[in-house]
């Protein structure tokens, strides 16, 4: 899939002549599986997803008075129908919110987390890890969910609107099915081997024994039931109810079909596990960037560490007046260093000393940032920094520690209200398709989160914060991401995509800003990704690019990737407006929309 290239000099005001052309391209629908458009600008909020009628439904809670939270939730339940496969009341997230009445960024760690009897030899059999891929589709990679009980923890803490209310567009998609598309047919294909083996799972998604037909419907009037059933009793049917007792079993043994060899390991999830579950209610990260205030999610997830340290790295040069290739070099080179940082550094800060400030301090930026040399390439895997003492340039710190693989198959969701309130929200179930585990007569597949966990230490005889413990939650690289201009908001941010989120969120935020692309364009640009790696993975449209060849020369070498990331964003347009955007290719392309194309809010 070859990718469009874009002009690099572009000034951030070219935005507003972008926006209204745009403005009358996708507003909200009154009907579901409407046409997708990558960029819509206009009044009364704004939502960005991957999805038309999910975002359909966010655009439609704001239309009846809602704010951004209440939106966020709503496209979150619908995402559950349309892309059960990366989300769902099965899996997690992290939320991030602009309060526009107070100014302040706030954040909710939704992530799942081990059961309280996990240890660190959870994914060993005999002294040895089993295998990936046996792990992936097992109860014994089931943490608890922790998506219900952020949308709860949303609603109570900034919302307007109660749970019931903000779920009846999921509900209603969910009975009256969604049109399906070639994505969401090749990802069911691609699961078509692990989904015909539990018998909850096929009914759903594979119709007559195969994956659904392209432009037929879909429905699932378990999760409907499921959706009404929490309208009805609150999270609380998870957390301590019926739809949790049925999720536990399902864990505890896995409902394989006796016609199937496949060896579904049992997990030990329980009901105390799910009643022991909180939200981390914590404060963002947040560095300044050319005037910019970044906030973005603290562990554990690494995405906001990683990427503010990037930030605070190249702050060091002018990536504004910088050729394409040197641009692109200083890039890759921040990244590589921030993730051999965050690879040392990063876990659960319940159950690990994670040097929280010490990574986001422009000290420790400086001590990292001399090692970016505009006539050479750093070797990976790069040895990382220590941010409690930073050393000399050049000075080792330790052994270095590689990027372990992540599940790429998460989603992203980017809402803006009237009142000026904005979120950014990723929510993931690992795997495309998570475990593979439906829970039967609920509707909703079960998370492979805790293969996010390292199974032994990532370099032996180093620490690796990341290891799996009790109650404990795995690292993850989501990167929801708000930016204020003198305290308010002037975009967010956030992508799927496993270890590559962050760098797709950085090199948006990137192109944007300093290369001046509107945000539309810094979405659709093609990617490079480099995570501490050997190689950094080059999209199509820079792997045929001629930059290949002058990065190449300075050293640098690249892996293809086809497709990396598929983000959302929100802008305030300088006229007050609300600019959404989303993928042009990406995943089909992604949607986005306005409650009203014209005229005052009100």
């Amino acid at each position: 899939m070859a990718l469009p290239r874009h002009a690099a000099h572009r000034r951030l005001t070219v935005l507003t002549a972008v926006a209204a052309l745009a403005a009358g391209a996708a507003t909200a629908p009154a009907h579901a599986s409407v046409q997708k458009s990558p960029v819509a600008a206009g009044y009364g909020g704004a939502v960005a997803s991957v999805d038309a009628d999910a975002t359909a439904a966010g655009i439609e809670v704001l239309r009846k008075g809602g704010n951004a939270v209440d939106a966020a939730v709503a496209t979150a339940a619908a995402l559950g129908v349309t892309e059960p496969y990366s989300a769902g009341i099965g899996g997690g997230g992290y939320f991030v919110y602009y309060n526009a009445r107070t100014h302040k960024v706030s954040t909710l760690d939704g992530r799942e987390r081990a059961p309280l009897s996990a240890t660190k030899d959870l994914f060993l059999e005999k002294g040895k890890p089993i295998g990936f891929a046996d792990a992936v589709t097992s109860g014994l990679s089931v943490g608890t969910p922790g998506t219900p009980a952020t949308w709860d923890t949303a609603l109570r803490s900034w919302g307007s609107r109660p749970l019931a209310q903000v779920l009846r567009p999921a509900e209603r998609l969910a009975r009256d099915g969604f049109t399906v598309d070639a994505t969401f047919r090749q990802q069911t294909a691609d699961n078509q081997a692990r989904f015909k083996d539990f018998p909850a799972t096929a009914r759903i998604f594979l119709p007559g024994g195969k994956p659904p037909a392209v432009g037929s419907t879909l429905k699932n009037p378990d999760l409907a039931r499921t959706y009404a059933l929490l309208a009805e009793q609150g999270v609380d049917a998870v957390y301590h109810g019926a739809v949790g007792r049925d999720l536990v079993r399902t864990v505890r043994k896995p409902p394989v079909d006796p016609a199937s060899h496949r060896l579904a390991r049992p997990g030990d999830l329980t009901a105390k596990d799910l009643a022991a579950y909180r939200i981390e209610q914590q404060a963002p990260t947040r560095v300044t960037y050319r005037g910019l205030d970044v906030y973005g999610m603290a562990p554990s997830s690494s995405g906001g560490t990683t990427m503010g340290e990037a930030l605070n790295i190249l702050e060091h040069g002018n990536l504004r007046k910088a050729d394409q290739a040197t641009y692109l070099h200083r890039y890759i080179e921040a990244s590589r260093i921030a993730f051999a940082d965050r690879n040392r550094w990063v876990g659960d800060p319940a159950q690990e000393n994670v040097p929280e400030k010490g990574l986001l301090s422009k000290k420790f930026a400086d001590s990292r940032a001399c090692l970016v040399k505009d006539d050479k390439v750093l070797t990976s895997p790069l040895a990382p920094g220590d941010p409690r003492r930073p050393a000399p340039c050049g000075t080792r710190a330790g052994t270095p520690a590689p990027t372990p693989y992540e599940g790429q198959q998460t989603t992203h969701l980017t809402v803006a209200d009237k009142w000026g309130n904005v979120v950014a929200y990723t929510l993931t179930l690992e795997q495309t398709g998570g475990s593979g585990i439906t829970v039967p007569g609920r509707g909703f597949l079960l998370n492979n989160e805790l293969t996010d966990f390292s199974f032994t230490p990532v370099t032996p005889g180093v620490h690796d914060p990341n290891l799996p413990g009790p109650g404990k939650r795995p690292r993850s690289s989501m990167s929801p991401t708000i930016v204020l201009d003198h305290g308010r908001p002037a975009f967010a941010l956030g992508s799927p995509g496993g270890a590559t989120i962050i760098t797709t969120v950085l090199q948006t935020f990137l192109d944007h800003v300093d290369r001046g692309m509107p945000l539309v364009d810094a979405i659709a640009a093609p990617r490079a990704s480099q995570r501490n790696a050997a190689r950094t993975e080059l999209e199509p449209g820079l792997w045929n690019s001629p930059l290949r060849a002058r990065l190449e020369a300075r050293g640098h070498a690249f892996a293809l990737n086809p497709e990396i990331g598929a983000a959302t964003g929100v802008q305030r347009l300088p006229d007050g407006r609300w600019l959404a955007a989303a993928e042009k290719v990406r995943r089909g392309g992604g949607s986005a929309m306005v409650v009203r194309p014209s005229g005052p809010s009100h």
